[in-house]
């Protein structure tokens, strides 16, 4: 496992951003895990953040892309933080997200950022991916404002879970759009980097969590 993947695991968990226990899921399953990118709050955090982003970005895609897309609410973060981290790496790219309420004067720059055309290549980031809904409608956006080229998609965490045709949801948005999807970690490096190993002297992952989480791939997960 890459060192930027296991630092990952350990500054998701530190944050408080990755948490253990019981949780309904939008999908209407009960999870052991959630993850929750709302604990990326402060400036310490979201540059970190942005730079696990861009070391995940410049490991599936070197520097060939143009910029950064990232969808209202969530994304806009993402994306800025990522393009920072990106500078960082040697990498200077643009960022570019769009506004949830269309603006209907003055410019009516509704994409906010670099300048987009069909001949530009971008990478979207996100958070998670469960239906991949909020993918499509990011698309539809872009579709909208000269279409320009999605290279790949980058996300946090492959929960590594089934969508609705059993296969692994991710694989499966990304075979329906097209378009290849990464994540800077999947599940499997979560536990293998927190099953029975403290961290700051807590233990999140012992043998029974480990159980619970088995049992719960056992029903709805998928490589």
């Amino acid at each position: 496992m890459e060192k930027y993947k296991e630092e990952f695991i350990k500054f998701i968990v530190k944050c408080d951003a990755l948490k253990f226990g019981e949780f309904k899921l939008k999908s209407g399953r009960i999870a052991p895990y959630f993850i929750n990118a709302g604990m990326f709050n402060d400036g310490e955090k979201i540059r970190k953040l942005g730079e696990y982003y861009a070391e995940a970005i410049k490991d599936n895609f070197k520097d060939n892309f143009d910029g950064i897309y990232g969808p209202a609410y969530k994304g806009i973060p993402l994306c800025v933080s990522a393009v920072i981290g990106l500078e960082k790496l040697g990498i200077n790219k643009g960022y570019v997200f769009n506004r949830k309420k269309l603006k209907d004067y003055a410019l009516k720059d509704n994409l906010i950022g670099m300048k987009v055309d069909s001949n530009t290549s971008l990478i979207l980031v996100d958070d998670v991916i469960t239906s991949g809904a909020a993918i499509r409608e990011s698309l539809d956006i872009l579709k909208k404002f000269e279409n320009p080229k999605i290279k790949g998609i980058v996300v946090s965490v492959d929960r590594q879970e089934k969508g609705k045709s059993g296969k692994n949801a991710l694989k499966e948005v990304s075979e329906d759009l097209g378009i290849p999807i990464f994540s800077i970690v999947k599940l499997n490096d979560i536990i293998q980097v927190l099953h029975n190993k403290e961290i700051d002297g807590k233990l999140h992952i012992n043998d029974e969590m480990k159980e619970k989480i088995d049992n719960y791939l056992k029903e709805h997960g998928a490589k």
